[in-house]
């Protein structure tokens, strides 16, 4: 039986290479340091470039436009938040995952203010306005951890989870708005607050 060589290839047909992946990588770090600094508006594709230090014409070898590089670092910045809060949930139980999900979002945006500038400008400028994608995973955070702490149900308590689920949401960005404006303000212990209004409704 033949044997595996070993340095044989094993990159599909038009998949980037290493060294095209890196460059890719850079680029987007790049596009999201510039976009944290000068806004989306105030960041070109000649400013991609010279903080590459490529060419416009490189950078586009590998992005077809500035924003398809924008759209990238946008991807890349929500992968980062999702993976994060994701792993903070799951740790927590689901009695405390809703707080998990208040406390790790906030903390991630607080400690990546680039990827924050770059989802903040995203969603004003209409790249993403599905607000359900965002609201009804944390009311089935809720409603899970209702059910674990042995609360009635959401009927029996007046509860309505989706807004309380968009309440929620909307207090997380005014934290990390907030803080984005004035760096002096603390949104963790914001968060602690936010939490313990949350915990208050959920489990009265």
């Amino acid at each position: 039986m033949a044997r595996e060589n070993p340095r044989s290839p094993t990159r599909k047909p038009g998949e980037p290479t290493l060294t095209e992946q890196a460059r890719r990588a850079q680029l987007i770090d790049v596009t999201v340091r510039l976009i944290a600094e000068n806004g989306n508006a105030g960041t070109s594709l000649a400013r991609i470039a010279e903080a590459a230090g490529i060419t416009k014409a490189a950078v586009l070898y590998h992005f077809r436009s500035k924003d398809a590089l924008v759209r990238a670092a946008h991807e890349s910045a929500l992968t980062g938040l999702v993976e994060h809060v994701g792993a903070a949930v799951e740790s927590a139980g689901a009695e405390r995952a809703p707080a998990a999900y208040v406390r790790s979002m906030v903390g991630y945006l607080r400690d990546h203010p680039g990827h924050t500038r770059v989802i903040v400008d995203a969603v004003a400028d209409g790249e993403d306005r599905r607000s359900s994608e965002r609201w009804r995973p944390l009311a089935d955070l809720m409603h899970a951890a209702r059910r674990a702490h042995g609360a009635g149900s959401e009927t029996d308590a007046g509860l309505d989870l989706r807004t309380t689920a968009l309440i929620v949401g909307g207090g997380i960005d005014a934290i990390v708005a907030e803080h984005l404006d004035h760096p002096g303000f603390d949104p963790l212990a914001a968060a602690e607050d936010l939490v313990a209004m949350l915990d208050r409704t959920l489990f009265p």
